[in-house]
């Protein structure tokens, strides 16, 4: 096998430091370099034998230094949160990504795999089975979409003038054992009590794998060069019931499960006073109840997923109930060490 020079940004995150981990594990010819600001993740990436290099990524020069001689670079890293500055959002989002592509082209690389969002499609309204060119809204639901949204338009236009093969993944809330966001952000919320039954029980989404988003970026690093400049949705390809989810989860923990219910436009009244609230009080904390959180637990958003599946030859390996399985075991376990 030839040696490859892989470079990952957010290696100290979820979604990058589980890549590097595949890859270090599955391609040992490979010469794997994660970047991150993270140091006490940055060493334990180190400790298992995983190049680490402090880097942030406002910092260009120290960009096209991590670069250099890099074969591929996977962009993972960003800001991903539903609130906080705009400032912060296009620094991390925009700014970052712009580095990234400079020292791609710069230093030759030939190929950049972009970590997009399909929150670039959401506005507010169920929608099933979106396909990649679904039309998008006027204006994003947020900061993170928003930038997101730009930083893949400056992938596609600057690369393709500069000679880089670009790939766009956009992967949809991916969970899994180690993430911090999503199923923890939930069960946090069962603990407390606060949680309300919001919108219709079956109010379907799709969720993510960590494993099978690994999986798609391994199939858009190798992918033919034809498929340059192409974008990707990516799930499990098994829309799920998000109470179900939910009530699985309160079971797995041991908790009562949800029943009292809110009515939807209370709940997003309620949500709209108080982030105005924070807008103006508390501009640097992130409000207990928000509209897109809502929104989350009461419209359906499902891929499709058809163009991975025929073109990057993408199948998702572990289903959702293995997933589920797998996710709900590790966190009743860090449960029960609390």
């Amino acid at each position: 096998m030839t040696a490859q020079r892989i470079v990952i940004t957010g290696a100290t995150g979820f979604l990058g430091g589980a890549l590097a981990r595949h890859l270090l594990a599955a391609r040992p010819w490979t010469q794997v370099v994660g970047l991150g600001r993270d140091a006490e993740r940055g060493r334990a990436l180190q400790a298992q034998g995983i190049e680490f290099q402090a880097v942030d990524l406002s910092d260009e020069g120290a960009v096209h230094r991590a670069v250099r001689g890099a074969d591929i670079v996977v962009h993972s890293a960003a800001l991903s949160s539903p609130w906080g500055r705009p400032e912060a959002f296009f620094d991390a989002n925009v700014r970052a990504t712009d580095h990234v592509i400079a020292a791609c082209i710069a230093r030759q690389v030939r190929r950049l795999v972009h970590i997009s969002t399909p929150g670039i499609y959401h506005d507010g309204a169920p929608h099933r089975c979106i396909v990649e060119d679904h039309p998008l809204p006027l204006r994003p639901v947020n900061d993170y979409a928003a930038t997101k949204l730009i930083a893949e338009r400056h992938v596609f236009e600057r690369c393709a003038a500069g000679g880089v093969s670009a790939l766009a993944l956009r992967p949809r809330a991916i969970f899994g054992p180690g993430d911090s966001a999503i199923l923890p952000r939930l069960a946090q919320a069962l603990r407390s009590g606060r949680l309300r039954r919001i919108g219709a029980e079956d109010c379907t989404v799709d969720l993510s794998y960590i494993d099978n988003v690994v999986d798609a970026i391994v199939l858009a690093m190798d992918a033919s060069w034809r498929l340059n400049g192409r974008v990707y949705n990516i799930s499990n390809g098994e829309p799920v019931a998000i109470w179900s989810v939910i009530d699985r989860l309160a079971d797995a923990l041991s908790l009562p499960r949800p029943h009292k219910r809110m009515p939807k436009p209370l709940a997003l009244g309620l949500a709209s006073a108080v982030e105005a609230f924070y807008r103006r009080f508390k501009p640097d904390a992130e409000p207990p109840l928000l509209r897109y959180g809502i929104e989350l637990l009461s419209v359906d958003m499902t891929l499709d997923i058809t163009r991975a599946r025929a073109e990057l030859g993408y199948r998702p390996r572990v289903s959702m109930d293995e997933a589920l399985n797998r996710t709900l075991s590790e966190l009743a376990r860090t449960e029960a060490r609390r």
